[in-house]
């Protein structure tokens, strides 16, 4: 089984979530944040948690309430975005699907998105789970995110596998890394196509760090998953 990340992995959507995410805090704070500190805090997390590590790490500052309230302008303002912006599939990622299918590997979607934001976005792209992949996990279907385990552990329990040195999880962010760790992947993979950089991927000590999907072909083949 393959777990993808969504949006900066499988998703171009020339980071319309984490701009959105910045106007928000900065709008209902007042704050003036940059992208590049809402990316280096955010990418990766479900997306009130983003908020929060955002107003910890930039500003020193913990208040419930007020990341509350600007998660809820943040969802208006996304939900707004995905209908009037345009957002592809991310280079080869449906080659990908197709070539996993005929390997009998499974595909499954995760994120950090709500599971009404990620199902818009899947009706966007065109994509149905059962034809171009196998499952969609989302922040919302489990108790803990990422980097907790949980929707890498929900999906080897929804596809009965024994044991998750035969799952590979690949991600545009360090948390995405850290989440494969910590489910016991047998492969945890990072890919430039999104919110960090190689080098702040290189931080989080991944198996690899590709920059293009189909060049996870040949690394499962290397592996024998």
């Amino acid at each position: 089984m393959v777990v993808f990340d969504m949006a900066g992995t499988t998703v171009n959507e020339n980071n319309i979530v984490y701009k959105t995410l910045r106007n928000a805090i900065n709008t209902v704070g007042g704050f003036d944040l940059s992208l590049a500190e809402v990316l280096a805090h955010a990418a990766g997390r479900e997306k009130l948690q983003a908020i929060k590590s955002v107003l910890k790490c930039c500003l020193n500052l913990v208040n419930d309430q007020l990341a509350e309230e600007m998660f809820n302008v943040f969802l208006q303002e996304l939900a707004h975005a995905y209908e009037v912006e345009p957002v592809y599939p991310n280079a080869n990622v449906e080659e990908l699907f197709r070539l996993l299918k005929d390997r009998n590997v499974l595909r499954v979607l995760n994120t950090g998105y709500n599971r009404e934001t990620a199902e818009a976005l899947l009706v966007k792209l065109n994509w149905n789970v059962g034809r171009d992949v196998d499952a969609l996990i989302t922040a919302s279907d489990v108790p803990m995110n990422r980097p907790h385990p949980d929707m890498i552990n929900l999906a080897i329990e929804k596809f009965g596998i024994e044991n998750p040195s035969s799952v590979v999880k690949i991600g545009d962010s360090i948390i995405d890394i850290q989440e494969g760790q910590n489910a016991g992947c047998r492969l945890s993979i990072g890919i430039t196509t999104g919110a960090h950089n190689r080098l702040q991927l290189n931080s989080a000590h991944p198996n690899y760090i590709i920059d293009d999907l189909l060049e996870l072909v040949s690394i499962l083949d290397k592996h024998n998953v």
